[in-house]
């Protein structure tokens, strides 16, 4: 029987001739997850013979990634902050930056006693259910075009003990009565334009959902028709936050303050770009 060493070294060999990024990392992980164990433990175990078994499990494994199908469709779920999640073609993959925005709206939270939160766009549940999760006071609403994000959502929350969010179906504030207001409104939108889609890496061209990716011919439509509208959707003191893209930051500065919000930040990711937009009432 071939050993471990043998057999990821191969593996890494090959996932690297396909283009893989971080191919010798993936193909570790990915060993790890059919051997059930921590990759460090790999380290620890390069002479253990894998039986027939492992071996066609793991051959599966990087037959789905050499063809780029993201490593967290693969492994099926993903952590965030405080919870796990489970992933696939329905939703767009939660990125660990966009851990960032919801510290970022823990706080610019308004000291309310209940406060009520919408996420637009809510995908896999990310931000939603991280709020409920570390927010437990908070009324949490949220919205997605697609009925399969509202699904995987509701999934979410059961696999992390939580109960869902109130969710509705429809594109920004159509799913809601024209009075209705918040004291927080977050949204990690489709900010990519339809022109850059074909230049995406294949992980995301191929596997996440395009209308979670495109916000319009140039990206920028979407997140300023979001800024727009919300502007009349928040309580006095109310609170927007955004993922952009960076190169959005200051157009979408530049209408805020025409528009007559009264505070306006861009906070970075961990790269030192200016990947979050925050905006008050």
């Amino acid at each position: 029987m071939p050993k471990l060493l043998e057999v990821l070294t191969k593996a890494a060999a090959h996932l690297k001739e396909k283009g893989v990024p971080q191919s010798r990392l993936d193909a570790e992980l990915l060993l790890a997850r059919v051997l059930g164990v921590k990759r460090i433990d790999l380290y620890l175990q390069f002479d253990r013979p894998l039986s027939e078994e492992e071996l066609e499990g793991y051959r599966d494994f990087v037959r789905r990634r050499s063809r780029r199908e993201p490593l967290q469709h693969i492994e099926g779920e993903v952590a965030f902050r405080e919870i796990r999640l489970k992933v696939d073609r329905r939703a767009l993959i939660p990125r660990s930056e966009t851990e960032l925005l919801v510290e970022a709206l823990k706080r610019h939270l308004p000291a309310v006693e209940l406060p009520r939160v919408l996420d637009i766009g809510v995908g896999t549940g990310a931000i939603a259910l991280s709020i409920m999760r570390e927010l437990s006071h908070a009324k949490v609403f949220a919205s997605d075009i697609s009925p399969l994000c509202l699904e995987l959502t509701r999934e979410n929350a059961i696999l992390n003990g939580l109960p869902a969010p109130e969710l509705f179906l429809g594109s920004l504030f159509d799913p809601f009565p024209s009075e209705q207001r918040w004291n927080v409104i977050v949204s990690n939108p489709p900010y990519i334009g339809e022109w850059e889609v074909d230049s995406l890496q294949p992980e995301v061209r191929d596997y996440d959902p395009r209308q979670a990716l495109v916000g319009g011919v140039l990206g920028f439509e979407l997140p300023l028709a979001l800024l727009q509208a919300a502007f009349y959707r928040l309580e006095s003191g109310g609170v927007l936050l955004m993922e952009i893209d960076p190169r959005q930051s200051e157009a979408l500065r530049e209408k805020a303050l025409i528009q007559g919000w009264s505070q306006v930040e861009v906070m970075n990711d961990y790269q030192q770009e200016s990947r979050f937009f925050i905006a008050k009432s």
